[in-house]
């Protein structure tokens, strides 16, 4: 079935520059969170991460939750990257004019969808395709 195109509904207007701040205000806060991650869990050597000054080697069920806790920030680091790579090319697109578009249908994105996931690259329906068929 056919989806509307955004000139069937009549034209939509955007308001691109707050959705610019919502994009820009996300981006903080996933840099933000990517430092913490980097500062707290990353390139820390057991000893650091503990703040145990002993020489002697932890004990194997101290290391294995430690090796858990960085297993799990880098996982969050990868989602954290992965947003921020969609919040840049959304504000690529908002510098294109080209803003608020299914990257798969070519419909418009609700603008309840926008506010709520400024760096949205599908409709509601698409996205809930994509999600049962994975």
């Amino acid at each position: 079935m056919a989806r509307p195109t955004g000139e069937e509904r009549g034209p939509r207007k955007l308001d691109l520059e707050h959705l610019r701040g919502l994009l820009l205000e996300e981006r903080k806060r996933v840099l933000e969170e990517l430092g913490y991650i980097e500062d707290n869990y990353l390139g820390k050597t057991p000893r650091e991460a503990t703040g145990s000054g002993s020489a002697y080697s932890m004990h194997p069920a101290d290391q294995g939750t430690d090796s858990i806790e960085q297993e799990k920030a880098y996982m969050i680091g990868a989602a954290s990257g992965a947003i921020l790579e969609d919040i840049d090319e959304a504000l690529r697109k908002v510098d294109r004019q080209a803003f608020g578009l299914c990257e798969r249908c070519g419909g418009e994105i609700s603008s309840e969808r926008l506010e709520a996931v400024p760096y949205a690259r599908f409709c509601i329906a698409c996205k809930a395709d994509a999600e049962k068929s994975a």
